[in-house]
């Protein structure tokens, strides 16, 4: 059965000259982070310098994803950009309170908060 790979929907949108966004929509997990890894890949070999990962349709987050999102931190600065979250649910945000990601994400409640605070040099 193949659902495992379904649970997961990544759609890249552009939002500006500067700013693609991946919309996500599922659940982020062992199974599926390779999916959300290749995206996240994808954007950096294209050159973007900021990049917008949608977390408001997400409904789960395991230790797998967060890793995924650390090192697509990681590899976005490396090459002088930035990634921000968007639109985490209470839960999601209360993972990244206690194992303290907070710290090293940059998370905003909506799409237009993270424009807002500028681009990839402002982060």
């Amino acid at each position: 059965m193949e659902s495992n790979s379904m649970n997961l929907k990544v759609t890249p949108r552009r939002v500006d000259d500067s700013t693609q966004a991946l919309d996500l929509e599922g659940e982020v997990d062992v199974y599926t982070a390779p999916i959300l890894r290749q995206e996240i890949m994808d954007q950096v070999d294209a050159g973007v310098k900021g990049l917008l990962v949608n977390l408001e349709k997400v409904e789960y987050l395991d230790s797998t994803g967060l890793g995924i999102l650390i090192g697509g931190v990681k590899r976005m600065k490396e090459q002088g950009g930035a990634m921000k979250l968007v639109g985490p649910s209470a839960r999601i945000t209360r993972i990244f309170e206690i194992t303290g990601l907070n710290r090293i994400f940059d998370v905003y409640a909506s799409e237009s908060d993270a424009l807002a605070s500028g681009g990839a040099a402002g982060g």
